[in-house]
């Protein structure tokens, strides 16, 4: 008996998702094709040039543009970014640096050193429980 080993594919909305890309912005061809594994490791290989250009100069997808901005995505929400944003609109926004901006920046950080923290105590509980099983 013969085994077929089936190509694995995927819709181009999670291809552009793994290759940090906004969807909207893609060739037709990508997001009316489906992506194959192989693919898609191809494209995050050797980017052609399409690629290249959007990952350099956007638009970018929302978790790109919260993490070049240093927020969350919930904090571009707050902030009224619904859409995605050039890389010269981030630019902007960097240089403008509103109020909302510094304050979810402050609140990111805040929540980051917190996660921290936790797993820090986390691996110390574990630490400890580990030599009282001994």
């Amino acid at each position: 008996m013969t085994s077929h080993q089936t190509t694995q594919t995927m819709k181009p909305a999670t291809a552009a998702k793994k290759l940090g890309v906004y969807l909207e912005a893609t060739p037709t061809e990508f997001q009316e094709g489906v992506v194959s594994r192989s693919e898609l490791n191809a494209l995050q290989a050797d980017p052609p040039e399409w690629l290249q250009e959007l990952r350099r100069n956007g638009p970018h997808p929302r978790p790109v543009v919260a993490a070049k901005l240093g927020i969350s995505i919930s904090g571009l929400a707050r902030g009224g970014i619904t859409d995605a944003l050039t890389t010269e609109q981030i630019e902007a926004l960097k240089k403008e640096l509103p109020e909302w901006l510094q304050k979810e920046r402050a609140t990111h950080a805040e929540v980051r050193k917190e996660a921290v923290r936790i797993k820090e105590k986390n691996a110390e509980k574990q630490a400890e429980h580990g030599d009282q099983t001994r």
